[in-house]
């Protein structure tokens, strides 16, 4: 498309939202059109958008999708937490729209997903797989979106169906680490990926907004935007 992506973005004004902004105002592919928080109206927000990007919270997305089906508007969902009623209604959307939905846009992330993927498959089931995850002390889902993305991508690749051990720690002002520990007889893999800035995520997440736009109806994962 021509001229820069007008973005609206939903949850503004929290700690994604101010660095999306922030990030945006030095980007001239990106214009953020519209910002909204909790207690604004969606809609008007959406009405002069190419793409709108959630980072609020999960009991919005009802109206988030239904604001993004009347205008067509694809979505960009960073908001993690969401109950098995909210995936089910992004899910629904994504019959319609191009959706991309991820726990967690940050390019290292990813690619530890994939690598714990590949990891899983040659280790198979003699190597027992634990996850720990540690986050700010404001954060209040517990285990992270990404942690229980790494434990289904577990599962998954070793064809198992047991709860994979989520250790989830919760302390001073730790932006995000994820480590995946494989524990088989006599020895231990261990893979780790550490963010040290949000701006990672905030990357990400107006990349997977230019990457959306006119893609077929469907619900894309992070590694679709990346190609993995």
């Amino acid at each position: 498309m021509k001229g820069p992506v007008r973005v609206s973005l939903v949850g503004a004004a929290g700690r994604m939202g101010k660095t999306i902004v922030d990030l945006a105002s030095n980007d001239p592919k990106i214009d953020i059109v519209s910002q909204c928080d909790l207690g604004d109206a969606i809609e008007p927000a959406m009405r002069k958008s190419d793409v709108a990007i959630d980072f609020s919270h999960p009991d919005a997305i009802e109206e988030i999708c239904r604001v993004a089906l009347q205008y067509r508007q694809p979505l960009v969902i960073g908001t993690t937490g969401h109950s098995a009623e909210q995936r089910s209604v992004i899910e629904k959307t994504a019959e319609s729209l191009p959706v991309v939905f991820a726990s967690n846009f940050s390019v290292g992330v990813n690619a530890l997903f994939a690598l714990t993927r590949r990891a899983a498959e040659i280790l198979g089931r003699e190597f027992n797989a634990e996850i720990v995850e540690t986050h700010h002390r404001m954060k209040k889902d517990a285990p992270s979106g990404s942690a229980k993305t790494l434990a289904e991508i577990l599962n998954k690749a070793q064809n198992i169906t047991n709860q994979v051990p989520i250790e989830s720690i919760r302390e001073g002002n730790v932006v995000g680490e994820h480590t995946v520990f494989f524990s088989g007889p006599g020895e231990r893999l261990k893979l780790t990926h550490q963010a040290s800035s949000r701006e990672i995520f905030a990357r990400g997440a107006l990349r997977a907004a230019e990457w959306v736009i006119d893609k077929p109806p469907g619900l894309y994962a992070m590694q679709d935007v990346l190609g993995l």
